[in-house]
């Protein structure tokens, strides 16, 4: 993440949808791009996104309990990120994930326009990224 023009796609992983999200070190703002369906083209799919966006670093949401343990959708969150993401062969980070789906839906709320349970997917990487961005990214690019 050396390049001041870096960039960072983050996946918020569900069953039936991934929300996608993107963000460069400057302005360090995430903003929602697509959902993409998990379904069998989601392998082809993803190798498609990451061919046209060329990032330097992923970002996935990790699902955790209000205690903050593990939990099943955790695990599960971790098997498809090495079937799908890690043969991309790029730089992988963490992100907790907690109640980002309620903070994406009440933004989207806010903006009193209509919107689907992909708009809130998408939102909620947006979300995540921007919670990555403020914890780490900008620690690291002093």
């Amino acid at each position: 993440m050396s390049s001041k023009a870096a960039l960072l796609l983050c996946f918020d992983v569900g069953e039936k949808r991934v929300g996608v999200a993107k963000a460069v070190r400057s302005p360090g703002i995430a903003f929602a791009i697509s959902t993409l369906n998990n379904d069998a083209t989601i392998t082809d799919e993803l190798a498609l996104l990451i061919q046209i966006e060329h990032p330097d670093r992923l970002v996935v949401g990790r699902p955790r309990n209000q205690a903050g343990e593990a939990t099943k959708q955790t695990k599960w969150v971790e098997q498809w990120v090495k079937k799908h993401l890690a043969p991309l062969n790029l730089p992988i980070s963490w992100q907790d994930e907690s109640l980002t789906s309620v903070a994406a839906e009440e933004h989207l709320k806010r903006s009193k326009k209509k919107y689907s349970k992909g708009d809130i997917d998408a939102a909620a990487a947006a979300v995540i990224l921007q919670d990555f961005i403020e914890e780490y990214w900008h620690a690291t690019a002093k």
